[in-house]
């Protein structure tokens, strides 16, 4: 077995699974595309989602290869954005200070810049996690 980096939580995966049927286990395990298709159809008609609950696992597995750790932890980005992404402050918690206060006087960028951000937080948290690595 490969040791490999604890990037996601299980714990939080399924915190965020009670949620699931509007998709936000599957943004966080980096599947925007699942994750939407969640969104817009209550967790692919609940179904999806009672399924998700076995699936979990696996998902973190996936993403804990998939994604750098680092200095800026998942967990805590992830928590950022999903309670309080209209603020920005996930986006300060990465050291994106200037886009932070725009989504902060902005509600988000007015939501489309939330959006984005579930669609790409967790390569944002790898890139900056590699940066950081290498400064």
């Amino acid at each position: 077995m490969i040791n490999r980096p604890d990037t996601h939580s299980k714990l939080f995966g399924y915190l965020l699974w009670i949620f699931g049927f509007l998709g936000a286990h599957r943004f966080y395990y980096g599947k925007p595309i699942t994750g939407t298709i969640w969104f817009f159809t209550f967790g692919f008609f609940l179904i999806g989602w009672i399924i998700d609950f076995f699936l979990i696992p696996s998902m973190d597995e996936q993403a804990d290869s998939r994604f750098r750790e680092g200095e800026v932890d998942y967990n805590i980005g992830w928590l950022l954005l999903t309670f309080t992404g209209v603020f920005g402050l996930h986006r300060m918690y990465m050291g994106k200070w200037i886009t932070g206060i725009i989504y902060l006087l902005t509600g988000g960028l007015f939501l489309i810049g939330i959006l984005y951000d579930f669609w790409t937080l967790n390569e944002q948290i790898s890139e900056r996690n590699r940066e950081v690595k290498f400064n």
